[in-house]
């Protein structure tokens, strides 16, 4: 599955690909598919502390300016949002940028495992993030949005926020992010159409497998 996550983000053509890994048994697959793994240690307690030990032993003399974190249970997540991602960062105030779409589904907003941005509208495609939360927010009528957990970093930006440790928002919420905006950092959230397939099961397996063979056949 992480040979598939690094695939979708060649073929975005963004850059150079670096695969983070703890498992020497995922750093030989990952190294068998031609792409470069770098083994960190097992004791990060998020993703971007992980990527940001990643970037500095892949690339220790800082000439990558953005780092685009890309998950490794996103196996079917399409080129185009991961270039969707880059948008906010054209804005120099923005240190970090993320996905959202909209919430169709009644049960996803009351769901706690479907992450909410709340957000302040600076366009048809783009939030000024205030929040994320699994609760139900904002209260009253309007659009509710589904945060999508791939994030672009101005490589400034990911250094801070490795240095900051977790926050007290971030320890009630679960959510990694929240130590960013408690530390007055600026996070805009592109809207994209649908939510990529995240595999937490083995049923999510078999559909991520039936997606990714409808593409070769289309």
């Amino acid at each position: 599955m992480i040979v598939q996550v690094a695939k979708r983000a060649e073929e975005a053509k963004v850059g150079r690909i670096i695969v983070a890994v703890d498992d020497q048994r995922v750093f030989d697959a990952v190294s068998a598919a031609g792409f470069t793994a770098v083994m960190t240690a097992e004791s990060h307690q998020s993703g971007s502390d992980r990527i940001f030990e990643a970037l500095q032993a892949a690339d220790p003399d800082g000439k990558a300016e953005i780092v685009i974190n890309v998950q490794g249970d996103l196996p079917t997540i399409e080129a185009e949002a991961i270039h969707a991602a880059l948008r906010p960062l054209e804005n120099p105030d923005v240190d970090i940028a993320t996905l959202t779409t909209e919430i169709s589904e009644e049960a996803e907003k009351t769901n706690p495992n479907v992450v909410k941005v709340v957000g302040s509208p600076l366009s048809p495609s783009r939030l000024k993030a205030l929040y994320f939360t699994r609760a139900t927010a904002p209260y009253g009528d309007g659009p509710l949005y589904h945060h999508i957990g791939l994030y672009a970093y101005r490589r400034a930006a990911l250094e801070k926020f490795v240095a900051l440790g977790p926050s007290p928002l971030e320890q009630r919420e679960k959510l990694e992010q929240l130590r960013a905006l408690e530390a007055g950092m600026r996070i805009d959230a592109e809207i994209v159409d649908g939510v990529p397939l995240g595999v937490d099961t083995p049923a999510d397996l078999e559909k991520a497998r039936l997606i990714l063979a409808s593409r070769k056949t289309a």
